[in-house]
């Protein structure tokens, strides 16, 4: 048993299913279908009429009646021509054809299409007074051949696209059956709000402030930022907001009012400045009757060991439909700590928000390119790695640069975290599984 003032470690699954019990999927919107690419359908949306609307020619030619082409090469009279976009005012009769293009509808008495490929246009006689032209078919159409059926693609009352995350193949099936609005969950109005005396802005045109001594540069919300844009959320910036307690609160409160979620970096470990944690404690027990909750965890992970998860009530919009609780994560001040919890801890929650299920973050194999060594120490390693294709098909990986909380660039370098389980580490050739956050590249050979 730890003693007195031993620190708990919780695992990493452990916290994954805490921060996932609560989170519910945002109420769904109807939102105009070309907003919502990536949005997650609410409901399965129905054809509500055939797709194609009728039957159209697939290919550039000529629409016959096929029991006239069984002795083909034949000749057949053209009565017509028909583009895409008009009906026909005339029918295929016996020994006639019709010029047709591709997606223009079947015209009466016709069941299938010479391709123009393989049929010869025969000019008519100069000598006989208004001749029709003749096309000599040369080969046998078979009923249906090149003819787009009604309905070959969607049936009235078929469910065109299900319920879940929208693709874009998916968005021009629901404009082919004129669905221009959607039901979808919508976006994540997520919140970023760093913390810290010491941290500096960019100046307004964008250029770099000369720091006083013991000041840095905020990197921690303008990579969480793009992060949660990356990640397809509606990123929030609230700001850097000074180590008091009076400007946390009142910088949480401003969040809650505006954000469907929240995350904050710095201020949740055990420093005198911490204030983070102090005040997302005050705000819980102040709302516990509404169902707020705070959990104050060391996660068993490295980086990104410290970690408050708390659920208060507020919402965007909630002054017009009542409020709700939203999820304000605690992340650490190190810039890659607050990148790594996100990515294994924060992330699956606001997904669930934006209405997917409710899960880990999915997981892929590799193999170790290299020795990935690591001291025992009672945690879970997640080592930023960049992760490639090999000859072999398999994906591999190799340390992308420095492993420390502060260094930012070996972040930058990774497309993957490797979780290595406590332990001496992986030797070069172990199979292990990665967190990818990163597009892969294909391989190529050295």
């Amino acid at each position: 048993m730890p003693g007195h003032d031993e620190e708990v470690l919780v695992p990493l699954a452990d916290v994954q299913r805490l921060a996932l019990s609560q989170a519910r999927p945002l109420p769904p919107v109807r939102m105009p279908l070309d907003d919502a690419l990536g949005c997650v359908l609410a409901a399965d949306v129905l054809a509500y009429e055939d797709v194609p609307p009728f039957a159209n020619s697939a290919m550039d030619g000529y629409a016959v009646r096929a029991a006239d082409t069984a002795a083909a090469p034949v000749e057949l009279a053209v009565v017509g021509s028909l583009g895409a976009g008009a009906a026909s005012l005339v029918g295929v009769g016996p020994g006639e054809a019709i010029q047709i293009m591709t997606g223009a509808p079947i015209p009466e008495g016709a069941d299938g299409i010479a391709i123009v490929e393989r049929t010869e246009l025969v000019a008519p006689d100069g000598a006989e007074a208004g001749a029709r032209p003749r096309v000599r078919v040369l080969d046998v159409v078979t009923p249906g051949v090149h003819v787009r059926s009604a309905g070959s693609d969607l049936a009235a009352g078929s469910v065109a696209v299900l319920a879940g995350p929208l693709l874009p193949a998916q968005v021009g099936v629901l404009a082919s059956i004129g669905a221009g609005v959607v039901l979808v969950h919508p976006r994540p109005r997520v919140g970023v709000m760093t913390t810290g005396d010491e941290l500096v802005e960019l100046a307004l045109d964008g250029s770099a402030v000369t720091l006083a001594p013991g000041q840095i540069r905020d990197s921690n919300r303008h990579a969480m930022l793009a992060t949660l844009r990356r990640d397809g959320f509606a990123a929030v910036d609230l700001g850097v907001v000074r180590d008091t307690e009076e400007a946390v609160t009142a910088g949480l409160k401003q969040a809650l009012s505006e954000c469907d979620a929240v995350l904050t970096t710095g201020g949740v470990s055990k420093g005198e400045f911490d204030y983070v944690k102090v005040v997302l404690a005050q705000l819980a027990e102040a709302a516990i009757a509404d169902g707020a909750a705070v959990h104050e965890l060391s996660v068993a992970i490295r980086p990104a060991k410290p970690l408050v998860i708390t659920w208060l009530p507020g919402g965007a919009g909630a002054s017009e439909a009542g409020s709700r609780l939203v999820p304000v994560f605690g992340l650490p001040g190190n810039p890659v700590s607050s990148l790594v919890s996100y990515q294994a801890i924060a992330l699956p929650v606001l997904r669930v928000l934006a209405g997917h299920a409710a899960a880990p973050p999915p997981t892929v194999p590799a193999v170790a390119l290299e020795d990935l060594r690591r001291r025992r120490d009672g945690k879970t390693h997640l080592l930023r790695v960049d992760v490639s294709w090999q000859s072999d098909g398999r994906l591999g990986v190799r340390s992308a640069g420095g492993q420390m909380s502060h260094q930012l660039t070996g972040m930058a370098a990774a497309n993957g975290l490797a979780i290595v389980q406590d332990g001496d580490g992986l030797p070069a050739g172990a199979l292990l599984e990665v967190i990818l956050f990163g597009p892969i590249e294909p391989y190529r050979s050295t």
